[in-house]
């Protein structure tokens, strides 16, 4: 507990005045009870001696009557705001470095998890400053009773010492106890938390599937460890009660015996002896931190929990600038210019989680895509890329400099990223698309805008009532819409690299389409790295990335890999078998039909061709596609009728026809009339 409690110990310090404020009343009001005794005392032994100091000591005991009333008044006001203060501030440190350590975070702890360590223990830590104090400030009238039972008489003040250490025993074991117990209950919380989150996000799922009544048990499946932890809490509590509660009076009883004797030897006055009864109330009010200390072991195990966060590390950033982009000849697109072109990416000896990368240079302003079954490392490839996740050894440099040089703010500005589900930040639409506070609506940067028009999301946004402006609340998106604000984002932002981690399986045909236009043509030459899942995505990209089980199989342009059976069948909905016919060397990529000839025809579930001919293994290696496929039973548009539409009697334009897959001795793939390549991303 060594990490919790300097936690707890941190909170209290950041706290701001609160915890001294609370520290104060405590004291004060624990002298102003300390001198409420002797004061009482004194105002008794002059009413009984009829002095004329009467008045005098009822009105100061009057006066130290209202200061605890004051300082109770006061303590109750501080703990509030204290407690707030305190729960507050740790959150924002909690968040800003659960935020800034990524992937670790998110694939080690679920969200439901990081939910409740964030908000419940967050909270409970926070509670600390009042705990502290609340804990400690019964010490003040103890020790001061038990100096004032030693000048009254000592034998007074033995009774009493020997009680309090019977009750700090009593304390000490309901303190262990109770962090323990109270650590396993809070760990069943983040469990039923997790559940909960998940089933939220499936909610559509189990719908459609019916088991809502089977989820509902899964989640709450924990709540008998719940109870039985809560029975535990209570059990150790009421232990500690009882067992202070016997201590109490029995302490009391010993002092009043022993002052009863005194008061008989006539060694003690009666105000005297009254005041060493008031005394062993105090010494013995030690019992009272009880509830104190239970909060105490609730911020203590809360604190074990989020110092495990805390211990997570995170990027490091640098001071290092990147080059400056080269002088613009004439005739060149974007930064492209004689030499080294901006967007440089290098990945020397890295290796990451299971995969390796030993060297692999993307030079500036090219289209790249990344291939691979999956589980290969294709996303882990596209996060060390924009450095949402650090290598374990190796390094990766953007333009000769090492991203963990870089600062932050040039790293994100220089790199930008989408993913298949971005997550839409900010309040409205413009600040979701632009990465500092700036201005919206009309007055969003001419360069954001553009980014918006690539990615074919200007048009939908502009028809919502408040366009730019609409809250994110108020906007209720597709997918795709979504996606298309994802891919908005990425090309506002990025500067020198995009990173597409399947970025665009969400568009329908059309719009991917024209997004894969403003890729191909981007006219400020920035370098594209796509996670491809398409085969048309690979063969249209000037080289491509093979990951195999973690490692890099091969690199080259696509139709020097397809050549290999085995990087085909990375496209094909069976994997390719290596011992068969086609592997021979014979075999040559399927050609998908071209509009107005006729299809192939599709093998029968029986392996033969109409007409009763075997298919042989050069037919094997790659099946006709069927209607709303692509090639191999990959995702695509449907294939084109002899009379030159597609399905539904829509005329197969330029970009409709698409490019053939070269045979074999051709080279890549034949740009449409449109003169645009496509980047699909689905899966």
């Amino acid at each position: 507990m060594q990490a919790a409690d300097r936690l707890v110990l941190d909170t209290v310090r950041r706290g701001g005045p609160w915890p001294a404020i609370l520290a104060v009343t405590a004291i004060s009001g624990a002298a102003a009870e300390l001198a409420l005794p002797y004061l009482v005392g004194r105002t008794v032994d002059a009413f009984t001696a009829a002095a004329p100091q009467q008045t005098f000591w009822l009105a100061l005991s009057a006066a130290v009557v209202a200061a605890v009333m004051l300082c109770e008044s006061l303590g109750v006001w501080a703990r509030g705001a204290s407690a707030a203060h305190a729960a507050a501030g740790l959150r924002l440190r909690l968040l800003r470095h659960v935020l800034a350590a990524g992937l670790p975070v998110t694939r080690r702890y679920p969200g439901g998890e990081l939910v409740t360590r964030t908000g419940l223990n967050t909270e409970e830590v926070g509670r600390a400053p009042e705990a502290v104090t609340g804990a400690l400030a019964p010490l003040v009238p103890t020790v001061g009773a038990l100096v004032a039972l030693v000048l009254i008489d000592p034998r007074l003040a033995a009774a009493l010492a020997a009680g309090v250490i019977a009750i700090l025993l009593v304390l000490r074991a309901f303190l262990r106890t109770t962090t323990a117990v109270a650590g396993g209950y809070q760990e069943v919380q983040g469990e039923i938390a997790a559940r909960l989150v998940d089933a939220l996000g499936g909610a559509r799922t189990i719908t459609a599937a019916g088991t809502a009544d089977r989820e509902a048990r899964r989640v709450l499946g924990p709540l008998p460890r719940l109870r039985a932890r809560g029975l535990g809490l209570w059990r150790a509590n009421a232990t500690a009660g009882v067992q202070a509660g016997l201590v109490v009076p029995v302490v009391e009883i010993a002092v009043l015996a022993a002052g009863g004797l005194l008061l008989a030897a006539g060694d003690l006055t009666i105000g005297e002896l009254y005041a060493a009864a008031r005394y062993a109330v105090l010494g013995a009010a030690l019992s009272g931190a009880l509830g104190y200390l239970g909060g105490l072991a609730r911020a203590r195990s809360a604190a074990a929990r989020v110092a495990e966060l805390f211990t997570l590390p995170t990027p490091h950033y640098g001071t290092h600038p990147l080059p400056p982009y080269p002088p613009k000849p004439s005739g060149t697109a974007g930064g492209a210019a004689s030499g080294r072109t901006p967007g440089t990416l290098e990945f020397r000896s890295v290796t990451a989680a299971g995969l390796a990368v030993p060297e692999l240079v993307i030079p500036g302003g090219t289209v790249t895509a990344v291939v691979g079954r999956s589980g290969s490392g294709k996303s882990l490839l596209a996060a060390l890329a924009a450095r949402l996740a650090d290598p374990s050894g190796g390094a990766v440099l953007l333009d000769g400099v090492p991203l963990t040089e870089l600062p932050r703010r040039t790293l994100r500005r220089a790199i930008g990223y989408a993913v298949e589900r971005p997550v839409l930040t900010g309040d409205t639409i413009a600040d979701a698309l632009t990465p500092y506070p700036g201005p919206s609506g009309d007055g969003l940067p001419e360069h954001v805008t553009e980014a918006a028009r690539a990615a074919c999301a200007d048009s939908f946004v502009r028809r919502l009532p408040d366009g730019y402006d609409t809250p994110l609340a108020d906007a209720p998106m597709s997918g795709g819409e979504r996606q298309r604000l994802g891919l908005a984002r990425a090309f506002a932002r990025g500067e020198r690299l995009l990173v597409l981690d399947d970025a665009t399986s969400s568009l329908d045909t059309v719009t991917e389409r024209q997004v894969a236009r403003a890729l191909t043509e981007d006219p400020r030459g920035r370098t594209r790295l796509i996670v491809a899942h398409r085969l048309a995505t690979a063969a249209r990209a000037d080289q491509v990335i093979w990951l195999d089980n973690g490692a890099v199989r091969a690199t080259g342009p696509h139709h020097d890999l397809w050549q290999d059976p085995a990087y085909r069948a990375i496209f094909q909905s069976t994997p390719h078998p290596t011992d068969t016919p086609a592997a021979s060397g014979k075999d040559h990529p399927p050609t998908l039909p071209r509009a107005g000839t006729p299809s192939a025809p599709a093998p029968r579930r029986d392996g033969h061709l109409p007409g009763g001919a075997p298919v042989t293994g050069e037919d094997r290696a790659a099946p006709a596609p069927r209607q709303g496929e692509g090639f191999a039973g990959a995702p695509s548009a449907p294939a084109p009728r002899r009379d030159g539409r597609l399905a539904g009697d829509a005329l197969t334009s330029g970009e409709g026809r698409g490019a053939a897959v070269p045979h074999q001795g051709q080279g890549g793939l034949a740009p449409r009339q449109s003169g645009g390549f496509g980047f699909g991303g689905g899966r």
